[in-house]
């Protein structure tokens, strides 16, 4: 079994800041991208920022220079900084990781529960 378990969503007024973290756990052997996505009401989830094992980031266009993603391989976390936060931003958030468990070969994609994230004054 692996689960993702994330924490940090909330309200937040407009250009203000949230930091999102999620944790994986279970019979993990390796993890290669962790990241997040968004699904606001009515529209297609997408993708916010992932990131290689290796530290190689990835940002989705609506989010370029108001987010920080940052990962700790050791402890198989990955947090999301956000700031300069718009009511545009609202969605639930969702955590995703692809995890190659133990005794596997294949790699598996896995997400967590979500996180609702609510800008507004």
């Amino acid at each position: 079994q692996v689960q993702l378990v994330e924490s940090g969503g909330g309200l937040v007024q407009p250009g203000g800041s949230l930091r999102l973290s999620c944790a994986a756990s279970g019979t993990i052997f390796s993890i290669s991208s962790m990241g997040w996505y968004r699904q606001a009401p009515g529209k297609q989830r997408e993708l916010v920022a992932k990131i290689t094992s290796g530290g190689s980031t990835n940002y989705g266009d609506s989010v370029k220079g108001r987010c920080i993603i940052s990962r700790d391989n050791a402890k198989n976390t990955v947090n999301l900084q956000m700031n300069s936060l718009k009511p545009e931003d609202t969605a639930v958030y969702y955590c995703n990781a692809d995890i190659k468990r133990t005794g596997n070969v294949a790699i598996g994609a896995y997400w967590g529960q979500g996180t609702q994230v609510t800008v507004s004054s």
